[in-house]
């Protein structure tokens, strides 16, 4: 249990300082969203994809805070 908390500690770390997260958006979102969010991150092959109007709107429903 210990490892998984020092752990879970490093990653909400590194969500806080390079995504910005504060501590309860790391621990509300799930590890397939932190995992897509990182890999999005360091991935220069969609840096410059973006979304469309539709994207946006389906994240800002899901998503209204």
């Amino acid at each position: 249990m210990k490892r998984f908390a020092e752990d879970a500690a490093r990653l909400a770390g590194v969500a806080g300082w390079l995504l910005g997260w504060r501590p309860h958006e790391f621990w509300r979102a799930t590890p397939a969203e932190l995992e897509s969010v990182l890999l999005a991150a360091r991935s220069e092959d969609v840096a410059g994809e973006g979304v469309d109007a539709g994207d946006l709107a389906r994240l800002m429903a899901g998503m209204p805070d």
